[in-house]
């Protein structure tokens, strides 16, 4: 007797809310993603420095509220934190384009609407995790998480390529106004969501059991030989991603010469891959495993971002969308087969705090990387930080391939 076909996600009406959210969402984060950083450049004049301070200021939430986050977010449902962070992150980031119209934009202002939202970007990201098993059930974690990384690789295919577009079309502050309404779009959706949902936190009695249950996560991921190491590659990954976000459009648009409408285009050309990953990730982890996938992804990511360095004017600017479709397997199918492996070996009043634990361990990087790019363009100019960046990219993955017993995780 052959084994039924599992039951497609998108038949649950109350998933395709939760991922409708998240796919407009982040397309409209993959727009702000050109649009915020040549708001600066290009609209503000901003140097080196102050576009590596900007790309700080919208991370480095996560260093000063990522871990009480999830102690936060375990003790209240996740729905209403999901829509209040979307409603503040799309009124911070209308101020932008309003602003502009006024004349009165600055930098002081660009600043503080990177720290709101990158402040509502922590809140949402732990809740939105931990939200998905109560929506699935653990045994569809695994093509739950390939859906959601398959609307990160289309918006990060798309929204580059049209954020690029408005941007040279309508100027970097008014493309921002796309990504405010894709905040707005994905709370009206998560309003529709239903799941059985319980908070797992403690009472809060005087705020006094805060710490001990944050320690609680720390525990539990440091009793984890896999968390561990799959931490420290995403720590490394995101100390690349802060110094690629402050570095790359400098060095495309002032040092190669790219149109905004070229450099989206390249940032989505690059993007294709993630596409593939997606679809291949819940499968390479049902033939292999999830230790094994993880390790087979983290050498093919580290073989295919090492040309990105070589990238330059001319015919070599190709290198960039090649390099980073053909990373984008690697890494999608490493990211969607290490959240399910720690989702999947998590008590269920644990995850807010696991999630937290896990970003900010790995996303905690990210304001240095940024700083890092900053002081780098500034001393040494932008293609030393861009090298920087790629080498960082390229050695991620270490911590996973110096660990071969990775492969023996079920």
């Amino acid at each position: 007797m052959t084994e039924a076909a599992p039951r497609s996600l998108w038949r649950v009406r109350h998933f395709r809310r939760y991922a409708g959210a998240d796919a407009i969402s982040k397309l409209g984060s993959e727009v702000s993603l050109v649009a915020l950083p040549l708001t600066a450049a290009l609209t503000l004049h901003a140097s080196p420095f102050e576009v590596g301070l900007l790309t700080a200021a919208e991370m480095v939430a996560f260093l000063l509220v990522g871990l009480p986050a999830g102690a936060w977010v375990d003790r209240m449902r996740r729905r209403p934190v999901l829509v209040a962070a979307d409603a503040v992150r799309a009124l911070a980031l209308l101020s932008v384009p309003a602003a502009a119209v006024l004349g009165v934009l600055g930098l002081p202002q660009m600043y503080a609407v990177a720290l709101v939202n990158g402040l509502c970007t922590v809140f949402f990201d732990v809740a939105h995790q931990s939200y998905l098993p109560s929506i699935v059930g653990r045994e569809d974690l695994a093509r739950g998480h390939g859906t959601l990384a398959a609307n990160q690789s289309l918006a990060q295919l798309a929204g580059p390529g049209i954020g690029g577009w408005l941007v040279q079309a309508l100027t970097a502050p008014i493309a921002v106004v796309a990504d405010a309404l894709s905040y707005a779009g994905s709370a009206l959706l998560l309003l529709g969501v239903r799941a059985d949902e319980r908070p797992g936190g403690r009472a809060v009695r005087g705020g006094g059991r805060l710490w001990p249950e944050i320690a609680e996560g720390l525990l539990f991921v440091a009793g984890q030989p896999v968390l561990r190491r799959v931490a420290a590659v995403g720590a490394l990954m995101m100390l690349s991603f802060g110094l690629w976000s402050a570095t790359v459009p400098l060095y495309l648009v002032r040092e190669v010469g790219a149109s905004p409408g070229t450099y989206g285009m390249l940032l989505s050309a690059g993007a294709v891959g993630g596409v593939a990953g997606a679809w291949l990730a819940p499968r390479v982890a049902a033939r292999l495993g999830t230790g094994r996938a993880m390790y087979a992804a983290a050498w093919a990511a580290t073989v295919c971002t090492a040309p990105l360095a070589l990238t330059a004017a001319g015919p070599r600017l190709l290198i960039l969308p090649v390099a980073l479709a053909a990373s984008g397997v690697a890494t999608t199918v490493f990211s969607v087969a290490q959240g399910a492996y720690r989702q999947s070996i998590c008590p269920p009043h644990l995850l807010g705090r696991l999630s937290a634990t896990m970003r900010f361990l790995m996303w905690g990087p990210m304001p240095l990387g940024g700083l890092l790019a900053g002081t780098l363009g500034q001393l040494a100019g932008v293609r030393v930080a861009f090298w920087a960046a790629c080498g960082v990219y390229t050695l991620a993955h270490l911590p996973v391939l110096l660990a071969p017993r990775i492969r023996e995780v079920a």
